[in-house]
């Protein structure tokens, strides 16, 4: 900057106050002031635009950890939903297996007495019993006389599997 304003001291005192050569050193020296201005107004929007992008970053970083957790619940709850439904799946099967069996066993009962629990003695599997002697009790379960002879079944034991959830611990 020394040597533009040392050349435009030289020049105008070479010039003997020459006002052409002074309104060119003007107009030179109005664009230097003009491009300074210029540049100082171009690095400001640089700087104003990398302001904006890095608070941007921030707030994209912060969307991002917000969308993870998210993302991270709702997985645990697809895993926990997906477990509930194989047990739940698990079960529906037992408990149709179970009415399978339970509705052999009324067919059965059913063909066997003609119409149902009509009197006289019923043959299933070998075992006779009269009818008076099976009664249902008031939890609606059958009263069984005869004890320890499994009307249905032949014998004590049954084929259905025993599931955990089946055995009461107390």
């Amino acid at each position: 900057m020394a040597s533009s304003s040392s050349t435009y001291r030289s020049s105008s005192s070479s010039d003997g106050g020459n006002p052409n050569a002074v309104a060119v050193d003007e107009r030179k020296r109005k664009r230097m002031l003009s491009n300074r201005e210029s540049a100082r107004r171009s690095r400001m929007r640089k700087q104003k635009h990398i302001d904006d992008l890095t608070a941007q970053i921030k707030q994209l970083s912060s969307d991002n950890r917000q969308i993870l957790t998210s993302l991270t619940v709702t997985s645990q709850l697809y895993m926990k939903i997906q477990a509930e439904n194989s047990i739940l799946t698990a079960q529906m099967a037992e408990l149709s297996s179970r009415l399978e069996s339970l509705n052999e066993i009324v067919d059965l009962v059913t063909t066997t007495n003609g119409a149902g629990f009509g009197g006289g003695v019923d043959m299933i599997d070998g075992c006779g019993f009269d009818d008076r002697t099976v009664g249902i009790n008031s939890d609606g379960f059958y009263d069984d006389m005869m004890s320890g002879v499994n009307h249905w079944g032949g014998s004590v034991y049954s084929n259905q599997p025993i599931m955990a959830n089946d055995i009461n611990m107390y």
